[in-house]
C-alpha cells in the first residue's frame, strides 16, 4: 500500500486505538484525513475539502461514539474508524469517481433514474468497495470483540471474514444488501423500529435464509445526544421571527429546490421587522456555498457566514444587536468540522428545517424539537422516513414554489406549534437509539 509517511503513521495509530477500544466502530462516509492528523497531533490543513458521500454515516457513527464517550472523548470506551482515509494512492481516483458519480447525480434529477437502479441492483458492484477492502481487513484483522458497523459494505466484508459484526440498519427500509449474510451466525442487525423488523425476517424468509427474530434488535436509529438535548430549553413558536434551517445533503442534494427557497425567503429577510431568520447549511458544497451568497448579494441581503468553531457565539452576539442578522450560512470543507457547525448553531436555534427526508438531517431536526418540511426525496428509505414523520404529525412535503404561503398557513393554523409539541415527547426509542445501540453490542 503506498501512503504518504504522515498517514502511514495515522494508519498505525488508529488501528492500535481500534484494537484496545470497547466498542470498535466501522463506517463509510467520507475522508477526514486532516482532522485526523489533528486528533494526534500532527499539523493539519482546515483549508483543504475531504472526499463526502454521506454525512449520515458519519453522524450517526459519532453519535454512538459521544453516547459512550459522555463527558470527553475516551478511546478505551469507542473508536470510529473509516477505511476511506486509508486507500492508497493508486486507487483514490476511485474514491474521487465515487463522490463524482454522488454529486452528479445529486444535481440532476434527470439522472435519479441512474442512482435508483443503483439502489435497486445493491450497492456491491461501486467502484469504492475493493478500495476499502484492504485497509478495512488491516484494520480490524486483530479484532475478537463484536464491531459495530454504520455502512452495510463494511458489515458484508467484515461478516464474511468471520468477525462478530453487529449490523446497523438506520432507516425503516431493507435493500438487499442487508441479507447477503444474514444467515451468518456471526452478524446481527439493530433496526430502525418493529415495522423494519418483520420487514427483514419477511425478505430474509422469501430469499430461503433462515435468521432467528433474535438476530434482529430493535435499537432505534442512533442521533447524537447533544442533538437530544438541544430541545430542552427550546419553547414551541407562537410569534416572533420563526427560525428556519434550510439544509442539503452530504452529496449537495435538492440545489435547484435549496435556489427556489433561498429566491423567495429573500424579500421575507429584507422587512423591518423580518418575520424569519434564515439559517443554511451548506455542509462541504463549496457550488452551494457559493449559490447562497451570489443569491443573498443580488437580493441586497446580507450573509453572515459562519465556517469556524471561534465563531460559536455569533447568534447571542447578533440576537443582542438592535439590527438582526437575518441570515447565515454555516460552510467548511471538511466533514468533521461542518457537522459541529450544525450541531452547535443549527439545532438548538431553529423551530423549522427544510431538508430531504434523509436519515440523519430529518431524524437530527425532529429529535431536536423542530418541525419538518421535506424536499424531494433521494431514495425510497427517504419515501419510508417521510411517510413515518408525517404520521408522527411533525413534518409535512415543502410547497417549494410556494414556500412562505405554505409557512404562513401553518403558522395561522396551529399547524407549527402543535408539531414542535409532537417533536418534543418522541417515542424513547427513537430518542434513546445510540443507547440502545451500545447496549446490543455489549450482550452479542
Amino acid at each position: 500500500m503506498s501512503l504518504t509517511p504522515a498517514l502511514e503513521k495515522l494508519y498505525q495509530l488508529d488501528k492500535q486505538h481500534l484494537e484496545s477500544t470497547e466498542l470498535p466502530i466501522i463506517t463509510v462516509s467520507a475522508s477526514s484525513r486532516e482532522d485526523l492528523k489533528g486528533v494526534f497531533g500532527l499539523p493539519e490543513n482546515e483549508t483543504l475539502t475531504d472526499i463526502v458521500f454521506s454525512r449520515a454515516h458519519y453522524s450517526m457513527a459519532l453519535a454512538i461514539a459521544i453516547q459512550a464517550w459522555q463527558s470527553k472523548v475516551d478511546a478505551k470506551k469507542a473508536w470510529i474508524i473509516d477505511p476511506t482515509n486509508y486507500v492508497s494512492a493508486q486507487d483514490w481516483n476511485k474514491i474521487v469517481l465515487t463522490e463524482t458519480i454522488g454529486k452528479t447525480l445529486a444535481r440532476n434529477p434527470l439522472l435519479k433514474r441512474i442512482k435508483d437502479l443503483i439502489d435497486r441492483f445493491g450497492r456491491s458492484k461501486l467502484p469504492i468497495l475493493p478500495s476499502i477492502t484492504p485497509p478495512l481487513l488491516h484494520l480490524t484483522e486483530n479484532i475478537d470483540r463484536p464491531i459495530l458497523s454504520l455502512h452495510i459494505a463494511a458489515g458484508n466484508i467484515l461478516a464474511a471474514q468471520g468477525k462478530k459484526v453487529l449490523q446497523i440498519i438506520t432507516d425503516p427500509h431493507v435493500r438487499g444488501d442487508y441479507l447477503f449474510n444474514a444467515d451468518l451466525p456471526n452478524i446481527k442487525y439493530g433496526v430502525f423500529d418493529s415495522k423494519t423488523k418483520t420487514d427483514f425476517l419477511e425478505k430474509a424468509k422469501i430469499l430461503g435464509k433462515k435468521v432467528s427474530p433474535e438476530k434482529v434488535i430493535v435499537t432505534g436509529p442512533p442521533i447524537d445526544p447533544r442533538v437530544i438535548k438541544a430541545k430542552r430549553k427550546k419553547n414551541a413558536w407562537r410569534s416572533g421571527p420563526l427560525h428556519v434551517c434550510l439544509a442539503t445533503g452530504g452529496l449537495g442534494t435538492n440545489k435547484q429546490e435549496i435556489k427556489k427557497i433561498l429566491c423567495q425567503f429573500m424579500p421575507e429577510l429584507r422587512k423591518k421587522p423580518s418575520p424569519f431568520r434564515l439559517m443554511l447549511y451548506a455542509g462541504t458544497q463549496k457550488d452551494i456555498f457559493a449559490m447562497a451568497r451570489r443569491v443573498a448579494h443580488e437580493k441586497h441581503v446580507q450573509a453572515t457566514i459562519i465556517r469556524h468553531s471561534h465563531e460559536a457565539n455569533l447568534l447571542k452576539k447578533h440576537s443582542r444587536q438592535k439590527h438582526h442578522h437575518n441570515f447565515y450560512i454555516l460552510y467548511h470543507p471538511q466533514i468533521v468540522d461542518a457537522n459541529e457547525l450544525l450541531v452547535e448553531h443549527a439545532f438548538a436555534w431553529s423551530h423549522a428545517f427544510i431538508s430531504k427526508p434523509s436519515g440523519d438531517m430529518a431524524y437530527d431536526a425532529v429529535a431536536s424539537g423542530n418541525f419538518l418540511l421535506t424536499l424531494q426525496e433521494w431514495g425510497e428509505w427517504e419515501h419510508n422516513i417521510r411517510e413515518f414523520f408525517e404520521q408522527k404529525e411533525v413534518s409535512r412535503p415543502a410547497q417549494v414554489d410556494h414556500i412562505i404561503e405554505q409557512i404562513n398557513t401553518l403558522q395561522k393554523t396551529g399547524w407549527v406549534e402543535k408539531a414542535m409539541h409532537k417533536a418534543f415527547v418522541l417515542d424513547d426509542v427513537f430518542a434513546k437509539g445510540a443507547e440502545n445501540i451500545i447496549k446490543a453490542v455489549a450482550s452479542f
